[in-house]
């Protein structure tokens, strides 16, 4: 037999600390390992990787030698990330549910370190890559913005799923333009930014295995292709961060983390007015290709990959503050907010069209957490035989926003309010966890 349902919410607001791994010896073997791959190919006549260049350790001022956590910010901010990716086969779905399957996954040593609990590390449970995949994603987003939220405090940073972002502007699939599109992308698009100032990108790539170091650094390598594939502006210039989950049996997790510098800011051109960020970005059919000698006055060089350059930088901060609040509507299980913000290529249809009604999902439930007026979806299940309700939702007030179509408004109201959020996580009026994100997104779950 589990825990009781009680026992494990319990423990899914225990806090436990995840080593970080970042230093030169680090970069070094990711270095080694990329050498090794372009000398593997050059050896069967086939052309090396571009990869990210400059990765270096990021330095502990900015991100600490651990990091202190709880499972359910974990689970809330790996439910934020896959709100939009559709990776489901339940069309109409909410994809973020998927993240509760790691309820029971994670605990904690003797030494207050993170591990997998018994349940986690049961491959029958839970297909260990998937796992190691999804995981990986949580851990890495949660650090990422700790990280940028340190060095940029009066920002506020948003994730965006990068697939999402790049549809708007390119056709990803298909045999047109075929030899310049990349298929190694990166997965997320971390947009810092506050209210009348241009937004800066940083490019994330996330990885996780259940094996040995060694693995780690290959996988931080591959990840290094991924980030590669996106510049915005003058070549080479998007900072970029790779990270790499350890997830180890019995042993403490630890991430591995590396980052390439650049500026990444979405400068506008002179004369261009102020962006508005209300208007919805227009689908655009951009050549993919990156001419790297771009600016230069040299000869163009084009690889593979995608190239927002200076003259769409007004339309690229548009389509990830849609992107962005699409994601939020999402997560309260509005379709039609959700659609409104979403062009064609992104999946607008996934969320008019109608779903069957057990399948579906419906902005339609409302709950105080600490005392803040929510909207947004629940979601019944068993835990251990116990039916369990969690709830995911906005703040009322950016919600009223983000519904009307008002996304300057509520991008205004979230970095106001973006430090004065409960931190609490165990609402004793709700009975159960809470999680509420800086972005004003809410996660929460009790006993029925």
């Amino acid at each position: 037999m589990g825990k009781k349902a009680s026992a494990v919410l319990r423990d899914l607001v225990q806090p436990w600390s995840v080593a970080l791994h970042s230093n030169s010896g680090l970069a070094g073997s990711v270095a080694e390992v990329s050498a090794a791959d372009d000398k593997e190919r050059r050896a069967k006549n086939s052309e090396p990787l571009r990869r990210k260049p400059g990765l270096r350790a990021v330095p502990v001022a900015d991100r600490g030698q651990s990091i202190r956590l709880t499972p359910w910010k974990l689970l809330h901010t790996l439910g934020r990330a896959n709100v939009l990716a559709r990776q489901g086969a339940g069309r109409g779905l909410a994809e973020h549910w998927a993240s509760l399957k790691y309820c029971q996954a994670l605990s904690g040593n003797h030494g207050s370190f993170m591990t997998l609990s018994e349940e986690g590390r049961n491959p029958i449970r839970h297909y260990k890559a998937v796992q190691s995949a999804e995981l990986g994603v949580g851990f890495a987003l949660v650090v990422a913005q700790e990280v940028l939220r340190r060095r940029y405090p009066d920002h506020s940073v948003s994730v965006v799923d990068a697939e999402i972002a790049l549809r708007a502007g390119w056709t990803l699939t298909g045999k047109e333009h075929a030899a310049h599109r990349a298929s190694k992308r990166p997965h997320f698009l971390l947009e810092v930014w506050k209210p009348g100032a241009p937004s800066k990108v940083v490019l994330v790539a996330c990885k996780g295995t259940h094996s040995k170091p060694a693995r780690v650094h290959a996988q931080l390598s591959t990840a290094a292709v991924h980030v590669e594939a996106l510049h915005i502006g003058r070549p080479g210039e998007v900072p970029a961060m790779v990270f790499g989950t350890e997830l180890p049996g019995t042993d403490p997790i630890t991430l591995h983390l590396l980052e390439a510098p650049g500026d990444g800011t979405l400068h506008l051109p002179a004369g261009a007015g102020d962006v508005d960020l209300d208007s919805p970005p227009e689908d655009r059919a951009v050549v993919p290709g990156i001419d790297l000698a771009w600016g230069t006055g040299e000869k163009p060089r084009t690889v593979s990959g995608y190239h927002v350059r200076p003259e769409d930088h007004g339309w690229f901060r548009r389509v990830l503050a849609h992107a962005d609040a699409a994601g939020l509507a999402a997560f309260t299980g509005g379709g039609e907010p959700t659609a409104r913000y979403l062009s064609k290529r992104q999946g607008k249809r996934h969320f008019e069209q109608y779903t069957h009604a057990g399948t579906g999902i419906v902005q339609d439930v409302a709950y105080s957490v600490h005392g803040v007026p929510c909207v947004g979806t629940d979601h019944v299940f068993r835990l251990n035989g116990t039916r369990v309700e969690a709830f995911s939702g906005v703040a009322q007030d950016l919600f009223d926003d983000l519904a009307a179509g008002r996304v300057e408004d509520y991008r205004h109201k979230a970095h106001a309010l973006r430090t004065t959020w409960p931190e609490e996580q165990w609402d004793t009026e709700w009975n159960g966890p809470v999680s509420v994100n800086p972005d004003g997104s809410v996660l929460a779950i009790r006993v029925l």
